[in-house]
């Protein structure tokens, strides 16, 4: 087993271990293993978090979309009984009935639709985002020192 060599400054009293480049690549490796493993645990925790707000605008947008189907086929029937009624000599009254629900359809899709998008809005780990910032930050100011 190799002894470390021992350097002895004259203006400190103690002895000093060189490091060698084994033991700064390995110390290099460790943090940068340290780091990427801390911001993949901050990842995951944060949509962990985002987890419930999935589970509820999910089927938000199920309802959404069921709601335009329904729009659509009440739209589509109201468009057939419009030509009928060119047809046929009976009163419209069904046929605005079917555009006023129509409507109403559209409407509370679009809503569930609006809510459904604010649910998945703004949901990307936020907090990680800003530490990789920070993190780049001082990785920049770090190497404009060392310069």
């Amino acid at each position: 087993m190799n002894k470390p060599e021992y350097k002895v400054s004259s203006h400190q009293t103690r002895l000093h271990p060189e490091p060698g480049l084994r033991e700064i690549i390995a110390e290099i490796r460790d943090e940068a293993a340290s780091f990427v493993d801390t911001r993949i645990r901050m990842v995951k925790a944060e949509l962990r978090e985002s987890l419930g707000a999935i589970k509820f605008g999910v089927p938000l947008g199920v309802i959404a979309l069921g709601l335009f189907a329904t729009a659509g086929l009440l739209f589509t029937s109201a468009a057939v009984a419009l030509v009928a009624s060119a047809f046929a000599g009976s009163p419209y009254a069904w046929i605005f009935a079917s555009l006023i629900v129509g409507v109403a359809w559209i409407l509370l899709g679009a809503a569930a639709a609006y809510f459904a998008a604010m649910q998945f809005r703004g949901r990307f780990p936020k907090r990680t985002l800003e530490v990789l910032k920070a993190d780049k930050a001082w990785l920049q100011k770090e190497a404009r020192s060392q310069l």
